[in-house]
C-alpha cells in the first residue's frame, strides 16, 4: 500500500528517494540511498535486507536492471516485492513481483524511476514523474515533495496514508536530508511542513559537520 519515486539531479548528482504509505514508520523500511551510487526503493510485504544489498551491487558497477534480473533468479521471495533502483549515471530499473494483484504501476523516467502498489489509479505513478520531469529547475529534495504530493492528488493509495520519509544523498557519507513521519493523519502534509523548515539550514548542517571552524551560528 505504498507509492514512491525515486531520482537524480544531474546538476548538483545528488541522489534521493520519497515514499508515502498507509503503515507506520516507512522512511525507515523502504528508502535506500548512497552518494555516487543510487537510490532504492523497496516496497510491498517490504524485506529491508534488500536495500543495502542493491547498493552493494551498483557500487560494484552492476547495472540497474541486471541487479533486479538477478534478484528476480536468486531472491525466492521477490515475487511479494515492488522494487525501483537508479544509479547515479540515471540508468534505471524497477520490478513487480507476481503475487502482487492489487492496482499498481511502475515508470522510468528522465532521471527518476517511481513506482506504487493498491493505488486508486494506475495514473498516480504517470502523474508523480510529470510532475518530477517538469520541476527540473528545483533542488531535488523539493522536486520529490512535488511528485509525491501529486501522485497524493491523483489518487493516492486506498487506504489513509500514515508515514512518510525523505532521503536525500549528496557529498559526504551522512544524507543531506532524511525526514520521516512514522504517525500522521496527513504525513504528505507534514512532510512538506518539516522540509521547509529544515530546506533553510541544509547547507548549514553539512558545513557545520566537515568544516565547523567556518560554520555560522552556534550549537
Amino acid at each position: 500500500m505504498t507509492f514512491s519515486i525515486a531520482g537524480r539531479c544531474t546538476r548538483t548528482g545528488m541522489l534521493g528517494c520519497v515514499v508515502t504509505t498507509s503503515s507506520m514508520a516507512v522512511g525507515s523500511r523502504c528508502i535506500w540511498a548512497e552518494p555516487s551510487v543510487g537510490a532504492v526503493l523497496t516496497q510491498h510485504r517490504t524485506d529491508p535486507r534488500l536495500g543495502p544489498k542493491i547498493l552493494a551491487r551498483l557500487k560494484q558497477g552492476v547495472a540497474p536492471q541486471a541487479i533486479v534480473d538477478d534478484l528476480h533468479k536468486n531472491e525466492p521471495n521477490l515475487g511479494w516485492r515492488q522494487l525501483a533502483v537508479i544509479a547515479a549515471d540515471g540508468k534505471a530499473a524497477h520490478y513487480n513481483g507476481a503475487k502482487i494483484l492489487s492496482v499498481k504501476n511502475q515508470i522510468v523516467g528522465k532521471d527518476c524511476v517511481a513506482v506504487g502498489n493498491i493505488l486508486r489509479t494506475p495514473k498516480v505513478i504517470d502523474v508523480m514523474v510529470e510532475t518530477f520531469e517538469a520541476n527540473a529547475d528545483q533542488q531535488l529534495a523539493e522536486r520529490l515533495v512535488r511528485a509525491i504530493e501529486a501522485g497524493e492528488a491523483a489518487g493516492g493509495e486506498l487506504k489513509q496514508l500514515k508515514s512518510a520519509g525523505l532521503l536525500v544523498v549528496h557529498k559526504e557519507s551522512f544524507p543531506y536530508v532524511d525526514l520521516r513521519v512514522d504517525l500522521d493523519r496527513q504525513p504528505l502534509v507534514e512532510l512538506r511542513y518539516l522540509w521547509e523548515l529544515y530546506q533553510p539550514t541544509a547547507d548549514n548542517y553539512v558545513v557545520r559537520a566537515v568544516d565547523p571552524d567556518s560554520a555560522p551560528g552556534t550549537g
